[in-house]
């Protein structure tokens, strides 16, 4: 049976269905020995042989999904040309290649989910689900309420205007402040934007929450299996 390719590489795990289109835009990505870079390009697995950085591509045998409490100084990607600790490489499940969805920065903290099931990334980030994303975020200074609230009704970032974020403080400290700050967008590295933007830049960054599912008291660096009642407190719209 046909199906798009960058369809099935997300089912088979590779990544999601727009960071595989990526994948096949670079050339990593052959059909029968053939390097397919058109998108929209369909396939028959059944028939024909896919390969991907010249390794064959298998729909996995079982769907995973895992929600990893990241530590600061590893890269959400599956590998690194400069070498450094990669999120992948705390996840051990023999046979299984699990990949993230979305990021978290280099020196951020905290929840992030890896999953082999395309189809479930691709749902999540999908900017339509509006997921919440919950941050326990660190601050220089004592941000007054004038800015914080600049931030709640939302401000021009790069050219857009960033959608309301909701925030209170936890604790105010000598010289630094703690607060929670919930947003559901996904921009690169759009909380520290945020507070820099309002002259407090962020001294530590930690999801606590992605949706309803919270990361609790797991431990830095380990991981635990998602069940149907977790994926549905994930996918859930506060």
């Amino acid at each position: 049976m046909k199906e798009r390719l960058h369809k099935f590489l997300a089912r088979a795990g590779i990544a999601s269905r727009r960071k595989a289109e990526e994948y096949i835009a670079q050339g990593r990505v052959a059909v029968d020995g053939k390097t397919v870079q058109k998108m929209g390009e369909t396939v028959d697995p059944a028939l024909q042989e896919i390969t991907f950085d010249g390794r064959p591509v298998k729909p996995p045998q079982k769907k995973l999904t895992v929600l990893l409490n990241k530590p600061a100084g590893y890269v959400t990607t599956m590998s690194d040309p400069q070498g450094r600790p990669t999120v992948t490489s705390l996840i051990d499940e023999p046979d299984l290649r699990l990949f993230p969805v979305g990021r978290l920065d280099l020196d951020t903290e905290g929840a992030l989910l890896l999953t082999n099931d395309g189809e479930l990334a691709q749902n999540i980030l999908h900017p339509s689900r509006q997921i919440n994303r919950t941050y326990h975020v660190t601050v220089k200074g004592h941000p007054g309420r004038e800015a914080l609230d600049s931030l709640r009704r939302g401000i021009m970032l790069e050219g857009r205007r960033t959608w309301p974020a909701r925030i209170r403080k936890l604790r105010r400290q000598n010289d630094t402040t703690t607060l929670e700050v919930i947003i559901h967008e996904g921009r690169k590295r759009q909380v520290r934007k945020l507070f820099a933007a309002i002259n407090h830049p962020v001294l530590r960054l930690k999801r606590i929450a992605y949706g309803g599912l919270r990361l609790g008291s797991l431990p830095v660096g380990r991981y635990r299996h998602l069940g149907p009642e977790d994926l549905h407190l994930l996918l859930r719209q506060d």
